[in-house]
């Protein structure tokens, strides 16, 4: 089954498949550097950049990087939080013709050295909390040259302003690029693996840019960016805000209060979250008292939004909505306008113009509509590749009996009648219980249904009888007196007999990745290993199998 550009389920005017003229970003900021030179390209704390300081910047920064030997294409990491010094680094190492590698300020110390030593990174910039790691990494990571602080410097490093110098008016720079030269490197599975570097290219990220230009991101928006500048997320609608000259408010950690309050000041007109911060903005006490009238798209992507938080989001909050589903390589990527299509909240939509999704079996054969396959898929932004990793980039690649590449996207579902993708779970993530495929989203679904729940991750845990269990995760809501055995009995009553939990666990909070992910992994791990500690168990009697 093939779904390919779907209008009617998409965002604003994305009726063809037609790729984007190439316009190098650096390009794009002198343009509208020399249109409206005092206008507001930044503004964070309270403190505004204009569009001709905001280029003098970038021209600042790239010149240094030059004149410190940093040529085409080599590779310049980052790690910390957002602040402006990161974005003039990143947009500024963009001018100057490198490729930027922002690191996760979470991940941990060897994940950093692989990293680093996967991407050959010459320079490092990093925030002061990040320095005690880095300097660890310094007898494992030969390729670092020199390390450069965003604040004040210390032992070993340089403070930023040293590093840029007094030097205020440069020649600008203006290193030419192509479509193919490489953008960014954004690093997937350092803490689970062997670091696998996603290259962007010049031209994935100009394509990224003309789709936010659908949304009517430009001169006179105002786009909030609360999600990290190290998380592919942030950039998609971050680049699309300062390269199509809109202005943009840069938040340093996302705070839902904190949020509100600059959506109704700046009034803000367009946004891009991960779920769980969707959930935070909607569940607090002070929501309705605040003037979210401006806002004319939200969009929304990482991981999937639940249908009853959908509902809530285009029942109480101005402005339409947007679910994007997607994957940093590109590949598979789907749009649902949660406004427009109120009877598709189960969904992520259809694929958007130019994208091809195929439904793919165990054996890589494409699968009828409405059969549960894994999504594979191709479009214009696809990644040049895994960094120097042909063999990884060649495991998530299927090809169709013309010989066309796609990407596959490690996630389960179908269409339905009307081309809608039906997402149930992570090929990873599927419980195999007694035999039979479980899908931990259809039970999530039904135990988010209960009044005093707020949060639910279902996993599959080690079964002597079954193989795999589905075990529920529940956060209650605040101040409910929820019991875990209560709330089992509940969920059972109206679950199918595959699907019935065989226990209910209740946390104060989920275990997530920085951008909001919940890490099923964390909450499956003890049950894995005490599994392995376990030794075999006797053959099962014929009487205790399960017969269905």
């Amino acid at each position: 089954m093939t779904v390919s550009e779907s209008p009617s389920a998409q965002a604003p005017a994305a009726a063809a498949a037609v790729k984007a003229p190439f316009v190098p970003l650096s390009q794009r900021i002198r343009s509208h550097a020399q249109r409206d030179p005092q206008g507001i390209a930044l503004r964070m704390d309270d403190h505004d950049i204009t569009w001709a300081a905001f280029d003098r910047l970038l021209d600042r920064v790239a010149a240094r990087l030059v004149a410190g030997g940093i040529a085409r294409g080599d590779r310049i990491a980052s790690i910390g939080p957002n602040s402006p010094e990161y974005l003039f680094l990143f947009l500024g190492a963009v001018r100057a013709g490198a490729c930027m590698v922002p690191l996760p300020t979470m991940t941990s110390l060897p994940s950093i050295v692989g990293m680093v030593n996967d991407a050959q990174a010459r320079m490092v910039f990093a925030a002061t909390a990040q320095h005690a790691t880095l300097d660890q990494t310094r007898p494992d990571c030969p390729s670092l040259r020199e390390f450069v602080s965003f604040e004040a410097g210390a032992a070993g490093w340089q403070a930023w302003s040293a590093w840029l110098g007094d030097e205020e008016t440069v020649a600008p720079v203006d290193v030419a690029v192509s479509e193919d030269d490489l953008f960014n490197i954004m690093y997937s599975s350092g803490t689970t693996g062997e670091p696998k570097g996603i290259v962007h290219s010049h031209g994935m990220r100009n394509e990224h840019l003309t789709r936010m230009g659908r949304f009517g991101i430009g001169p006179g928006t105002v786009t909030l960016i609360s999600t990290p500048l190290y998380s592919n997320t942030t950039h998609a609608c971050l680049l699309g805000s300062i390269g199509l000259g809109g202005k943009t408010l840069l938040m340093r950690k996302f705070d839902a209060l904190n949020w509100l309050q600059l959506a109704q000041d700046e009034r803000v007109t367009h946004t891009i979250l991960v779920p769980v911060q969707v959930q935070r903005i909607l569940a607090h006490p002070d929501f309705e008292r605040f003037d979210l009238g401006a806002f004319q798209w939200k969009l929304c992507t990482s991981a999937p939004l639940s249908p009853l938080l959908k509902r809530d989001a285009i029942e109480r909050w101005p402005g339409k909505m947007l679910e994007i589903y997607g994957h940093s390589e590109g590949g598979a990527n789907c749009n649902l306008v949660l406004n427009d299509f109120p009877d598709k909240l189960h969904t992520v939509g259809r694929p958007i113009a130019g994208c091809v999704v195929k439904m793919i079996d165990e054996e890589g054969r494409e699968l009828p509509r409405g059969k549960t396959g894994e999504l594979v898929g191709r479009q214009p932004a696809m990644m040049v590749g895994y960094f120097m990793q042909p063999e990884k980039t060649e495991e998530v690649t299927w090809y169709d009996a013309e010989g066309v590449r796609y990407y596959r996207s490690g996630d389960v579902g179908y269409f339905d009648d009307d081309g809608f993708v039906v997402l149930l779970d992570r090929t990873k993530d599927m419980i195999v219980s007694g035999g039979f495929n479980v899908y931990a989203v259809d039970i999530e679904r039904v135990i988010e249904q209960h009044p005093d729940v707020a949060e639910v991750a279902v996993v599959g845990i080690p079964s002597e009888q079954w193989g795999e269990t589905p075990l529920a995760f529940v956060v209650p809501r605040a101040g409910a007196a929820l019991e875990a055995d209560a709330l089992r009995a509940w969920a059972n009553e109206r679950l199918g007999k595959l699907q019935r939990v065989s226990g209910v666990e209740l946390r104060e909070a989920l275990p997530r990745s920085e951008v909001g992910k919940i890490l099923k992994r964390e909450l499956r791990a003890p049950y894995t290993a005490a599994a392995a500690a376990t030794p075999p168990p006797a053959a099962t009697p014929a009487s205790s199998r399960r017969t269905v």
